[in-house]
């Protein structure tokens, strides 16, 4: 008599997206082409500025590839630095040659433009989302820098899952979740409030240790950050 090899149960493909749009529909085709059942759930809304007013600076300062199109109006030559490198390559691919990427984090960008300007040499512009570059900001201006912050897009929190994506919550399709800043993952709980023992089947998958400890106020199967805080490591995490 043989004995058949133990049944074992594959992972779950489905995959729950929460950055904003558009960036969250770029994710779900990657994903889906890779074979995963995707169910997007954008928890933040961005919405752009009017082009910002070009102002004399030695360089700008971008925490986000959102920041970008109210960014038009400057000289393609002025010194950009980026948080990382995907905004660091759209920056590029919008027409600007000097561009130089931080590779991780608002704390790198920090060390990066400490490094790479001198405060001497004339103002630095700090574009970021409302709510964010405070930090960023004042560590800059405690290292003798004057900086100028102006916000070049704004995010509202989502009220609610999207009703495809609270259907697969409940009905239990989702199998790993992706974060992709504390701030969405806050709003996330928030929106699942009601329903927070369906989360203790999903795996969560957070692209920084500030976006987990976001997390960590309820009980997951299990919580995993990226090696570094990009898409490439945060989706190299998946089943």
């Amino acid at each position: 008599m043989c004995l058949s090899d133990p049944i074992t149960t594959p992972p779950l493909r489905g995959v729950l997206i929460t950055r904003p749009e558009p960036a969250a529909s770029a994710t779900a085709a990657l994903l889906s082409a890779r074979g995963y059942q995707v169910q997007l759930a954008p928890m933040l809304a961005i919405a752009p500025v009017p082009t910002l007013a070009v102002r004399k600076v030695q360089a700008i300062l971008v925490t986000s590839a959102n920041a970008l199109a109210a960014l038009s109006a400057y000289d393609p030559t002025t010194r950009l630095l980026t948080v990382g490198d995907a905004t660091a390559a759209q920056a590029q691919a919008m027409g600007f040659r000097r561009v130089l990427s931080a590779g991780r984090d608002a704390v790198a960008l920090a060390q990066m433009a400490c490094a790479q300007l001198d405060p001497t040499d004339g103002t630095v512009l700090l574009v970021s989302g409302n709510g964010q570059g405070m930090p960023l900001m004042q560590e800059l201006r405690a290292h003798g820098f004057r900086v100028i912050r102006r916000i070049a897009y704004r995010r509202a929190a989502a009220h609610a899952l999207p009703a495809p994506a609270l259907a697969a919550l409940r009905e239990g399709r989702i199998g790993t979740a992706l974060f992709y800043s504390a701030d969405t993952a806050r709003a996330f709980l928030q929106c699942v409030s009601n329903h927070t023992a369906a989360l203790a089947s999903i795996e969560a998958l957070a692209i920084s240790p500030q976006t987990a400890q976001a997390l960590r106020s309820v009980t997951w199967r299990g919580l995993r950050v990226a090696a570094h805080p990009n898409q490439d490591e945060l989706v190299a995490l998946l089943p």
